[in-house]
């Protein structure tokens, strides 16, 4: 029984990883987890992946780099300030700038860094170090 796809996802991803293969497959594919597997992607994390139509709900192939030693999902899902994000990256990151936080707010699914940034704030969805 799939409860939630996001930590699945991520779960996978983390499997995977600690296994060595070269790629992953997850499914059942949506909007946020391919939102959140950009922003993994972009920082680095992961390779390329590609959304795969299977005629259910899709499913997404991830090429997997060997990059992260941990991650997963924040449940619940905190709502934080800007102001806060200090706090949360103590709570879910090992170190100093080391890590990310995946926030979804009203900009899009972006990193902690780039909403301190921007000074938006919003729900607390991964982390991945």
């Amino acid at each position: 029984m799939l409860l939630d796809p996001l930590a699945d996802a991520m779960s996978t991803i983390k499997n995977a990883e600690d296994v060595g293969k070269a790629e992953c497959v997850i499914k059942p594919a949506s909007k946020l987890i391919g939102m959140t597997l950009k922003v993994m992607a972009d920082l680095g994390y992961i390779g390329e992946f590609e959304f795969v139509d299977d005629g259910k709900s899709g499913m997404f192939r991830v090429k997997l780099l060997g990059r992260i030693n941990r991650c997963g999902v924040i449940k619940p899902r905190f709502a934080s300030r800007v102001a806060e994000l200090e706090k949360w990256e103590k709570r879910f990151l090992p170190a100093r700038n080391f890590g990310v936080l995946i926030l979804s707010t009203s900009q899009g699914v972006i990193p902690h860094t780039d909403a301190r940034a921007r000074g938006v704030g919003g729900h607390l969805l991964a982390y991945v170090y």
